[in-house]
């Protein structure tokens, strides 16, 4: 005979705290974080930009391959695991490298080129949170992929400006400059790495690990230490070909034309294994304040980079394509954005916050509550509404408490004569309102 297996007794567990660097999105926040992608969507798609969503988990070695060995992303951040068929996975770092994933997977290759493509979503870093570095965050990202022209290259920065200006920034600047192409590449790294080799011993350990694993890397260090070696190292703008040469200067004619601000940083570089050509970032420049938050006349001028991007024209092959497929693209997390002041609180279009609180009082009413929803939300008008509350004073004082400006009181007499009372919360004025006419009067209020 089998002998029954023992059922498994369940513990009482104690609700725990969230996983560390992994917040929860709660009422305002959530609806700012709407508005934030409903207006960059808004604008990327008058720019020609078409949506895309990729799978929060690829294989890992989408990103290993895509990314690089040697860079921090891979060594120290990835959240990666092996599932119960013994397949290696990771929560995807980044958009790029799923994108171009998906590029040569669905065949986008046979489609008119270049493809432009916009995304939104959470993506994972085991990284040191701290304020607006999050384990988990949200990002915007913009992709054209098939054009190697310089002006693919503008278009991004473009877009990407755009997108800030419209969330009320000001005083931004470009800092920007060209990796080159492959072959540029190598020997600009080679003159990096002899440079920093003969001064070996003046700089951090950090650096001198990158020395060995990731030389560009070496202009990335924000050590004191190193500043000054990396105010005297080759600048890769020196080591450019004829045709990169072109290709950044006529990046630059775009910027200029378009009346956008720009400074070459020599020490700009991406570490990771696919940019080529174009890297640039977006600078705040903020002016120092005293205690108080006011501007010091005479004070030091501050640079916060907020974003950037840039062009990977190799990422492709590292991903298994037989050709390369020359690529640009930008990411603006969202996080870190509505960190700065000047950050307007956009308010969503496509959930919208509602504008009436829908009082409920007695169970005729709520019987009938629900048909009076469905009218409503038929005519595109949303409600708060409390389920267990019964008195009315505990609901108008809800409705109060969340700053609505409009009540909608339905009670066993309401219910009866078919009518509603819409009550004016900062006047306390009321009119009784026939359901069948409740939506056309509610949407000519303000």
């Amino acid at each position: 005979m089998r002998k029954k297996k023992e059922e498994k007794k369940v513990k009482n567990v104690e609700p725990s705290n969230s996983l560390k660097g992994m917040n929860d999105i709660i009422g305002e926040k959530f609806y700012q974080f709407q508005g934030m992608f409903e207006k960059a969507q808004e604008i990327a798609v008058y720019y020609g930009f078409k949506p895309i969503e990729t799978p929060a988990l690829e294989k890992e070695e989408v990103f290993v391959r895509g990314i690089g060995e040697g860079t921090d992303v891979i060594e120290k951040e990835i959240y990666s695991f092996r599932t119960k068929g013994g397949e290696r996975v990771a929560l995807r770092p980044e958009y790029t490298a799923s994108i171009m994933r998906s590029y040569i997977e669905n065949g986008m290759n046979n489609l008119p080129q270049p493809v432009m493509f916009y995304s939104f979503g959470p993506l994972w870093r085991h990284d040191n949170p701290q304020k607006g570095r999050l384990r988990e965050f949200r990002q915007f990202n913009l992709e054209i992929l098939g054009s190697e022209k310089s002006i693919a290259d503008a278009l991004v920065i473009r877009t990407l400006m755009t997108i800030l200006k419209e969330y009320g920034f000001e005083n931004l600047i470009i800092d920007i400059n060209s990796m080159g192409n492959k072959e540029d590449r190598v020997v600009f790294t080679r003159e990096l790495v002899a440079y920093y080799k003969k001064h070996s011993a003046k700089i951090c350990k950090d650096c001198q690990s990158r020395l060995l694993t990731n030389p560009l890397r070496l202009l990335d260090c924000k050590n004191e230490q190193c500043q000054p070696l990396k105010e005297l190292a080759p600048a890769s703008i020196n080591y450019l070909s004829t045709d990169s040469k072109k290709h950044f200067r006529e990046v630059l004619q775009y910027l200029e034309e378009m009346g956008i601000d720009y400074r070459i940083n020599n020490c700009l570089v991406r570490g990771l294994n696919y940019y080529t050509h174009t890297v640039f970032e977006v600078i705040k420049l903020e002016k120092e304040t005293d205690a108080e938050g006011k501007e010091i006349e005479d004070g030091k001028e501050k640079e916060i980079s907020i974003t950037g991007g840039g062009r990977y024209n190799y990422l492709a092959k590292e991903l298994g394509s037989k050709k390369e497929i020359p690529a640009v693209g930008a990411a603006l997390s969202l996080d870190r954005i509505t960190l700065f002041k000047e950050c307007k609180n956009l308010e969503p279009k496509i959930i919208k916050k509602p504008k009436i609180y829908f009082v409920q009082l007695g169970f005729e009413a709520k019987l009938k509550a629900l048909t009076v929803m469905e009218i409503l939300r038929e005519n595109k008008i949303s409600v708060y509404q409390n389920l267990s509350k019964e008195s009315l004073s505990a609901q108008l004082a809800m409705a109060d408490k969340m700053g609505v400006p409009y009540c909608i009181i339905f009670g066993q007499k309401e219910a009866i004569d078919n009518t509603a009372i819409v009550r004016d919360m900062k006047t306390h004025s009321q009119e009784v309102i026939p359901v069948e006419e409740l939506s056309d009067y509610l949407k000519k209020l303000k």
